[in-house]
C-alpha cells in the first residue's frame, strides 16, 4: 500500500483515532488519568447528559404503556395516566424535566469541550459525534413536542414544518426540491395529521434512539481510548485517576442530580410553567393559540426568524452547522484562550435570546 494513497491515508486516520493497542480494560480504565485545572468540571458535563438521556429512556418506556400514538388517543391517553395511572404524572414529570435538562446539558457540554479544545487531534471523531449527538437531542425535542397531540403542539409542528419547506426556494437547482421530498415523507399527508404522528412516534422511539446508541458506542469508545482532553494551554500536571476516583465523583454527581430531579417533578409539574399546558386534544377548527412559540431550546433559532430576513437566518444556520463539522480543522491552530472568547460570547448570546428575546423582538418590531 503506498504512503500516499486515499486507502493507505484512511487506515492511517482509523489506526490514529481508533488504536487496537489500547482497547483493553488496563488502558482505558485502570491507567487513565483526568487531569485537574480550573476547567475540570467541565468533564461531568458529558456524564450529566448521558444520566438525562437514560431517564429519558427509562420513564420513555414506562409512558409507552399507556400512550396511544393516534389522533383521537394521543392527547386522552396522556391525560389519562396524569389523572389516574399510579406515578403517572410523576413519570410524564420526569420525562419532561430531564428532556430540557438533556438538551441543556448537551449544549453546555458542546460549548465546554470547544473552549477545552477537545476536538485536538486525534480527537475529531468525538467532536463530529458529538454533534451528530447534539442535533438528535433537538431532533427529540422537536418530535416528542408533537406526541400530546394538543393545539399548540400541532399548530408549532405545522410552522416548523412550513420553515423546512421553504428553505427550498434559496437552494439551486434539483436541491431546492430536497425539502419538500423530506417534508412530504416526515409529515405523509397534505397537512399534520395521523401519518404525521404516526411518523415522528417512530421517529422518538425506534429510529432516533438507535442512532444515538449508535453514536454513543463510538463516542465514549473514543474518549475512553484518548482519555480526557488537556483542558488548558498550560497544563497544571496535577492528574486523578480515572478509575475509582473520578468515577465515584461522577456516580455521585449522578445520584445528587437525579433526586433534585426527582423532587422537582413531583413538586412542580412541567406544564405550570407553560403558558399553554396540556388541556385538550388538538381541535382542527379551533384558532391558533396567540403568540405561540416553540419549547426554549429553539428561541435561538425562532426569534432570529421573527426579527430577520429568512434567507439571512437560513445563511448563518448553515454556516454554523459547517464550522461545527469542520472545527477540528478549522480551529486546528488556535489557542484555548481565544477558543474560550468565542464560547462565551456564544454562552452570552443563548442566554440573552433565550431570556430577553420576548423584549428583544418587541423593541425591534413593536
Amino acid at each position: 500500500m503506498k504512503p500516499d494513497s486515499i486507502t493507505y491515508r484512511l487506515a492511517h486516520f482509523l489506526s490514529t483515532r481508533f488504536p487496537v493497542d489500547k482497547m483493553n480494560f488496563q488502558a482505558m480504565v485502570e491507567k487513565k488519568e483526568v487531569p485537574v485545572h480550573g476547567l475540570s468540571w467541565g468533564y461531568y458535563t458529558g456524564g450529566l447528559t448521558f444520566l438525562f438521556f437514560m431517564i429519558q429512556v427509562a420513564t420513555g418506556l414506562l409512558l409507552l404503556f399507556y400512550y396511544q400514538p393516534t389522533v383521537s388517543e394521543a392527547n386522552l391517553s396522556i391525560d389519562y395516566m396524569m389523572k389516574y395511572v399510579t406515578a403517572g404524572a410523576l413519570i410524564r414529570n420526569m420525562h419532561a424535566w430531564s428532556s430540557s435538562c438533556m438538551i441543556f446539558m448537551a449544549l453546555v457540554h458542546l460549548l465546554v469541550a470547544f473552549a477545552m479544545k477537545a476536538f485536538d487531534k486525534p480527537r475529531e471523531i468525538i467532536w463530529i459525534s458529538g454533534v451528530l449527538l447534539l442535533f438528535i437531542t433537538f431532533a427529540f425535542g422537536f418530535t416528542g413536542y408533537l406526541l400530546p397531540w394538543n393545539q399548540i403542539a400541532v399548530n408549532a409542528t405545522k410552522i416548523g414544518i412550513q420553515a423546512f419547506k421553504d428553505t427550498g426556494q434559496y437552494l439551486p437547482g434539483l436541491l431546492s426540491q430536497v425539502p419538500k421530498i423530506v417534508m412530504e415523507t416526515f409529515q405523509g399527508e397534505a397537512t399534520v395529521g395521523q401519518a404525521t404522528l404516526g411518523r415522528f412516534y417512530a421517529l422518538h422511539v425506534v429510529i432516533l434512539p438507535l442512532a444515538v446508541l449508535m453514536l454513543v458506542v463510538t463516542h465514549l469508545i473514543s474518549v475512553q481510548l484518548h482519555g480526557m482532553s488537556q483542558g488548558v494551554d498550560r497544563p497544571s500536571h496535577k492528574t486523578e485517576r480515572f478509575f475509582p476516583v473520578f468515577f465515584f465523583k461522577d456516580i455521585f454527581l449522578w445520584v445528587l442530580v437525579f433526586v433534585a430531579l426527582f423532587i422537582i417533578s413531583i413538586c412542580l409539574p412541567f406544564d405550570s410553567l407553560s403558558p399553554y399546558p396540556l388541556l385538550e386534544p388538538y381541535n382542527a377548527f379551533g384558532s391558533t393559540p396567540p403568540g405561540i412559540k416553540p419549547e426554549w431550546y429553539f428561541y435561538f433559532l425562532f426569534y432570529p426568524l421573527e426579527m430577520l430576513p429568512f434567507w439571512v437566518v437560513l445563511l448563518a444556520m448553515t454556516a454554523l452547522v459547517v464550522v461545527l463539522f469542520l472545527t477540528p480543522w478549522i480551529f486546528k491552530t488556535v489557542s484555548r484562550r481565544f477558543l474560550r472568547f468565542i464560547a462565551l460570547a456564544a454562552t452570552a448570546y443563548l442566554l440573552i435570546i433565550t431570556l430577553f428575546g420576548q423584549q428583544i423582538y418587541a423593541l425591534v418590531r413593536p
